[in-house]
């Protein structure tokens, strides 16, 4: 009885919630970096600066999970949500780093298609989050199929374009460099189904 009167710590709802806003404007500087040559310098600086404040918000909820007592959601499922969070961040980030470090002279339409597909992800989960605190069930799963549903998009634009790669006599070096981009791009699609498959659990463990 005594354990009950202690309150819950409910503010991880308000940390990934603010987590989620900064995965929105990551998504747009991505977007727009793929779509105009020219901003890749000024957005990879913003996308810089946005994993730098995404990872103080993860470091306050691992923090705040070791400290609180009684979390209102299982632990594992807290930390699970944190980290994929920060992920898709940090795979964001590295992306247009690599164009940089790559010394990409132009960018393909297929990166921009794959950009705007996080983004479209980073949306729903947006939308999704603010849900958990409530559970209502049947919204929820909605965000959680859509977002599946982009990341099966997201794999078919990126077998096309990897297949494009091969047309012609390719340049070696351009196909590599452009399978690795168009593989971490992919990779921040299946962070975002992490985290819906995370929150389909959290669901289905509080019917």
């Amino acid at each position: 009885m005594a354990f009950r009167l202690i309150p819950k710590d409910e503010s991880f709802y308000d940390l990934f919630e603010q987590l989620s806003g900064i995965l929105v404007k990551a998504a747009d500087a991505l977007v727009d970096a793929t779509a105009n040559f020219e901003t890749l310098p000024e957005n990879a600086k913003r996308l810089e600066r946005l994993e730098h404040d995404g990872d103080q918000i993860t470091h306050e909820i691992i923090a705040r999970l070791n400290r609180t007592f009684i979390t209102p959601l299982d632990r594992e499922d807290i930390y699970r949500m944190g980290t994929s969070l920060d992920d898709v961040l940090d795979l964001m980030e590295a992306a247009t780093e690599r164009f940089t470090l790559y010394k990409v002279t132009s960018l393909r339409p297929e990166a921009h298609q794959i950009a705007k597909v996080i983004q479209e992800q980073v949306q729903q989960v947006q939308k999704m989050l603010p849900k958990l605190r409530h559970l209502r069930h049947e919204h929820i799963l909605e965000h959680c199929i859509e977002i599946n549903r982009l990341e099966n998009v997201a794999d078919r634009i990126q077998r096309d374009a990897i297949a494009a790669l091969f047309d012609g006599t390719p340049d070696p070096i351009t196909v590599i460099k452009w399978r690795g981009l168009y593989e971490l791009l992919e990779a921040a699609t299946d962070k975002c189904q992490d985290i819906a498959n995370t929150v389909e659990a959290i669901v289905l463990k509080n019917a």
